[in-house]
């Protein structure tokens, strides 16, 4: 059963999903599901362990490439921010958010410590990634949303190891995203308190409703 579109503030459609079913370990996880992101739309997945968010997100980025049939159109530079943190140990959070936004543009001194300063990380820009936490290098992570001009983003669980102020400014900065005509597709188990409109999209197995 094909997916609702979801509500945006029209235009063009940034992603297009269309037929996508997906097998893991020779069991169906979703089938038939149609949809596409609009400029103005929050998404969210939604669905229980292993109802396959993740496996979704990787193919709508571009990442998997089988196990799955179906047709996905990218009509826009994309982030894609994945479960885990993707953080070297041995450089600092300043070096690993230089690194991660140097292929879309390119970023002062300062741009990079303001954005570690919005996700809390004023005064560790320059302290080796091995002793951060989880939760730092979550944060290191997410700061590329700050310097992020991707219309488009795709967020794998972006608030595991975030604390209540990370939270709420999290969220902020998603509505700040589809208030400015950008879009985002998020996997999330807890509940979004945002101030737009937030679509579900919500997977079982082997259907989608």
């Amino acid at each position: 059963m094909p997916a609702q579109v979801p509500a945006g503030t029209g235009g063009e459609a940034l992603l297009a999903v269309h037929d996508l079913c997906l097998e893991r370990g020779g069991r169906e996880l979703f089938r038939d599901l149609c949809f596409e992101v609009l400029p103005g739309s929050l998404l969210q997945v939604e669905g229980a362990n292993g109802a396959g968010k993740t496996s979704l997100l990787r193919i709508l980025a571009g990442l998997s490439r089988y196990g799955f049939t179906g047709r996905v159109e990218r009509r826009a530079p994309l982030l894609y921010i994945g479960h885990l943190p993707a953080v070297k140990a041995l450089l600092t959070p300043r070096e690993n958010l230089a690194w991660h936004v140097a292929g879309e543009a390119v970023h002062s001194n300062d741009e990079i410590e303001r954005a570690l300063a919005k996700v809390g990380l004023y005064g560790y820009e320059d302290v080796s990634s091995h002793a951060l936490s989880a939760g730092q290098h979550r944060r290191v992570n997410l700061a590329r949303l700050y310097l992020s001009h991707s219309p488009l983003w795709l967020l794998d669980e972006p608030f595991t190891a975030i604390d209540k102020g990370g939270v709420a400014e999290l969220e902020n900065l998603l509505v700040e995203q589809v208030q400015r005509g950008g879009a985002v597709v998020l996997t999330s188990h807890q509940q979004l308190r945002v101030a737009c409109q937030v679509q579900a999209l919500s997977l079982t197995e082997g259907l989608v409703a």
